[in-house]
């Protein structure tokens, strides 16, 4: 007879092979058809919200792996809140205009640029921005990212415009905005301000050098020692273009100041603190002090520019340092913020002899037209031929550049649109927001509220085509500013229906509403903005545009969640926007990720070689790996991301797959309806795999709620591997294999089995989405919806806690665990093949031999062996006591009994029973029950 057909072996037509890249553009075709996510939306109808605000991307090229894991990670979020019982709408978004695209077109159009209209340009800019709209929709879906992908919020719609146009004159009418001339970041490159946000600092070598600035106020007459004496005050700087915009040198107002007489340069002030270290750098051997100063008493007196004919006012500023330079600090009020603040105080011009693109005004002597970085070396000559150089040499230091040229950028000051941090107590009511905020990783709320308290006034005007203009006026006759709520709401009401290319097309007076004057003069003429807002404004009133506007939304937002750069960025304009015309942050909570590097901690770069894209990682291995990389990786450090890792997870994928393929297998023949057994009924062993399961449950809806991802990724690997494949499923095989299919024992593994599952595709299901969903097809069960994301996770269920039942099998594991080992030992001695060919026997000191012999006729099946036998540790010889379990010893011999051909196991009981020969009295029970029911 051929018994293995007596075996109840697992049968199921869910594949062992995942197959992803084939399955997953299946099962989303599925999830398409079904309209699923529409139909999760109204099983969640009457549910508490939860809200998570999606950062927009840029409409700008493919989505890169940094792109991937933020929406990953966010849709992790949304599906775990879902099943956690919420109702968790998310409207995906898009920044739509801006640079980043306007530089793109720029290149797409080169030369034709010229001879097309501002609104022909921003019309190549919106169709630019649909193309990637589209392609980075697809590749989000792809990723199994579930949303509102046919309404997305889009930056560029006109109800979104609208919005913008709106929420700017909101500050335009509580005196948050001004017009000022003041240094700001301009890249010379793109011809545009720039914010914050928008530089990033690189290393560049810049020339570092010492410049003499003669005294022309008389020291001689407070100071006899320096009667008749020639003498110069010291300055430092990098950027050497500078200095002819130069109208002062600050000193600080603490410090200690010196006049050093040298042989040839004449008498030195700076710094007593630097003064050793200067005179080495100048390679001055021998001088003398003859003077010290307080720098108060030096406040307001005059040296000498050295090329030009004019004052360089000495000034007083607490932002001088000893940490470099001479103590004497070369100020420009148009070119830098700390100079602007000092200009101010003393009344200094902001002089910027600079235009749009980085070259000196012709009223620059010696250096007119030429381009500022490339002046650095005819200044240095200048000022070496008229004897003011002391020293020049090159350092290497972090210098701001242009996030989308990438080149370095300048300060310049130009005339700008500006929102005040000081009126209406922004900055204060943005600092008291975010303390009333949660933020995770906690050591972010530092870093924005640092950020916040240090920031200059927001500059928000850029000199772009593409982007939302700056809605105000300007009387022709007296230049006033023109803007009032009837003019806000006549511009938005024509922006809500044409798009704000109307600003561009149409002249000022039907911008305006019917009947406008200028209420300083009463002129009935006018000039609009040309400039356009910054983008950060677009993005930073999406509160406004989309969480106020649809119905289903709600803001706050529970949750913003963006890169740890958006401190700066979309985290930041969002607070300021908010704070500053609702007076509270539009976001409860912020959590923020790292960023994506390769295996060894390196940034990605195409220069390094060691760049990868998500299509390509999804064509190998399917999008489920590239979701079980996000939650295994911890997110609020850098995240690797290498082949070796993705073929680690592949392996780890494959390892929870086969464990709820196994399930599945053995619970073909079990309906949970009818074949459950009271759990008051079940097996001991049984009732430790459900303990352990709600141990499970509960940490891993702990760790959703937490967001910590990665301990639930290492937790459901670690319970298929460790608790289930290489414990539970493993004892519980020949229960489940040998016994009669409807029998009690059998029925008592499978409901434990079926439990396990059912918790356990649900809890994989936010992560692992599309093979949660393909398991969950297989799953038996009346009622079960369509998708297990229409469903909630399993309640955790407290009847299932047996400490006491958990305690007692802690001492079985371990001597199982000193059993296997012992077996491995035997196996590679070749004293034993198969574990089930194998005798134990255990010495047991007392208190051991207590507990264990409770369990006596268990041991057999747990320790997956053919017999086990109990005697006092004093007893067993051959073998040595365990140095883990004190008080045990463990001997493996071969079995001398035949070897059952049905369940294998070696028993003395086989026999040649003529009918069934060759099988033990157990099998010989189970198929005598199997022939009494019919199987």
């Amino acid at each position: 007879m051929d018994y293995k057909q007596t075996l109840n072996l697992p049968k199921t037509e869910f594949p062992m092979k995942a197959n992803l890249v084939k399955k997953e553009p299946e099962i989303l075709e599925k999830w398409e058809k079904m309209d699923l996510y529409q139909l999760i939306r109204r099983s969640s109808e009457g549910r508490k919200r939860y809200m998570l605000h999606d950062g927009p991307p840029y409409a700008n090229g493919k989505i890169h792996m940094g792109t991937a894991f933020n929406k990953i990670l966010k849709d992790i979020i949304i599906k775990s809140k879902q099943m956690a019982g919420f109702d968790t709408p998310y409207v995906p978004g898009w920044d739509c205009h801006g640079l980043p695209i306007e530089h793109r077109v720029d290149q797409e159009l080169g030369s034709r640029k010229i001879e097309m209209s501002q609104v022909e340009v921003r019309q190549h800019c919106r169709r630019y921005a649909e193309k990637y709209i589209d392609i980075q929709r697809n590749e989000f879906k792809r990723l199994g990212v579930f949303g509102e992908w046919d309404r997305p919020y889009l930056t560029m719609n006109y109800p979104y415009e609208a919005t913008i146009v709106r929420e700017f004159g909101k500050f335009a009418l509580n005196g948050g905005l001004f017009r000022s001339k003041k240094p700001i970041y301009w890249c010379i490159s793109c011809k545009t301000a720039l914010a914050e946000a928008e530089v990033e600092y690189e290393e560049h070598t810049s020339p570092s050098i010492f410049v003499k600035f003669p005294m022309v106020s008389d020291l001689g007459e407070s100071y006899p020692a320096l009667k008749g004496k020639q003498i110069s005050v010291v300055i430092w700087t990098t950027t050497p273009w500078t200095m002819p915009a130069n109208l002062a040198i600050a000193l600080h107002p603490d410090l200690v100041y010196v006049a050093a007489e040298t042989e040839k340069q004449g008498v030195l002030i700076l710094a007593e603190g630097l003064l050793d270290m200067c005179m080495e750098t100048f390679g001055i051997k021998s001088y003398e002090v003859i003077q010290d100063f307080k720098a108060k008493e030096l406040e307001n007196l005059e040296a000498k520019h050295p090329l030009y004919d004019r004052p360089s006012v000495i000034v007083l500023a607490p932002y001088v340092t000893l940490e470099a330079g001479t103590g004497c600090v070369h100020t420009a009020p148009g070119h830098g913020r700390e100079d602007y603040e000092t200009g101010l105080k003393y009344n200094l011009d902001v002089y910027s002899p600079v235009d749009d693109s980085g070259r000196f005004t012709e009223d620059v002597e010696y250096f007119a037209g030429q381009q500022v970085f490339e002046a650095n070396r005819a200044v240095n000559e200048k000022l070496e031929e008229v004897g003011a150089l002391l020293k020049v040499e090159d350092i290497t230091h972090e210098y701001p550049h242009c996030w989308r040229c990438k080149k370095p950028v300048i300060f310049r000051s130009t005339e700008q649109w500006f929102i005040s941090m000081e009126k209406n107590d922004l900055r204060k009511k943005a600092l008291d927001a975010i303390n009333r905020g949660k933020w995770m990783p906690s050591w972010g709320q530092d870093r924005i509220y640092n950020m916040i308290a240090s920031r200059p006034d927001w500059c928000i005007s850029r000199q772009r085509s593409w982007g939302v203009p700056i809605t105000v006026f300007f009387c022709e006759n007296c230049n006033h500013l023109v803007i009032n709520q009837e003019i806000i709401d006549h511009v938005s009401a024509m922006v809500e229906e044409h798009g704000v290319d109307v600003w561009f097309t149409e002249a000022e007076e039907k911008l305006l509403p019917p009947g406008t004057s200028c209420p300083e003069c009463g002129g009935d003429r006018f000039r609009k903005e040309t400039d356009i807002l910054d983008v950060w404004f677009d993005s930073g009133v999406s509160y406004a545009a989309v969480m106020e506007k649809r119905e289903y939304l709600d803001s706050p937002a529970d949750l913003y969640l963006e890169g740890s750069d958006q401190h700066r960025g979309w985290f930041h304009s969002s607070l300021l926007c908010s704070v500053g015309t609702r007076g509270e942050a539009p976001y409860r909570g912020v959590l923020t990720h790292g960023f994506v590097v390769d295996g060894s901690g390196k940034a990605m770069h195409k220069s390094a070689g060691n760049v990868i894209f998500p299509e390509n990682l999804i064509k190998k291995y399917g999008a489920e790996t590239l979701r079980l990389w996000v939650a295994g990786e911890d997110y609020r450090d850098n995240i690797r991301l290498s082949q070796e890792i993705m073929q680690r997870l592949t392996e780890a994928y494959r390892r929870i797959r086969n464990t709820c393929r196994y399930l599945l297998g053995n619970l073909s023949d079990f309906d949970p309806e009818t074949d459950r057994v009271p759990y008051e009924q079940m097996e001991e062993l049984d009732c430790l795999a459900l303990h352990r399961l709600r141990d499970l449950n509960e940490r891993v809806l702990g760790f959703y709620k937490d967001f910590d991802f990665h301990l639930i990724y290492h937790s459901l690997h670690n319970f298929c591997v460790l608790d289930l494949s290489s414990f539970y499923l493993d004892v519980i095989k020949d229960r489940l294999y040998t016994s009669p299919k409807k029998s009690a024992v059998r029925r008592s593994a499978q409901t434990a089995m079926n439990e396990i599952l059912e918790v356990l595709v649900r809890l994989m299901a936010p992560i692992l989405s599309f093979t949660a969903d393909e398991i969950w097809q297989y799953m038996k069960g009346n009622d079960r919806p369509v998708s297990v994301h229409a469903d909630l996770f399993v309640p955790v269920n407290d009847s299932y806690k047996n400490p006491d039942l958990a305690g007692r099998w802690e001492d079985i594991l371990a001597v199982r665990k000193e059993v296997t080992k012992t077996l491995e030992l035997a196996r590679k001695e070749k004293t034993i093949g198969h574990s089930l060919d194998a005798s134990v026997t255990l010495g047991l000191s007392a208190g051991l031999m207590e507990k264990l012999t409770l369990y006596r006729d268990q041991l057999r099946s747990v320790f997956i062996v053919s017999s086990v036998e109990l005697a006092e540790i004093e007893s067993v010889e051959d073998t040595i006591e365990s140095e883990t379990v004190p008080g045990l010893k463990v001997k493996v011999a071969p079995s001398p009994d035949a070897k059952c051909e049905r369940c294998w196991v070696h028993d003395p009981t086989v026999q040649d029973d003529g009918n069934h020969p060759g099988i033990c009295k157990r099998c010989l029970k189970s198929l005598a029950e199997m022939e009494v029911v019919g199987a």
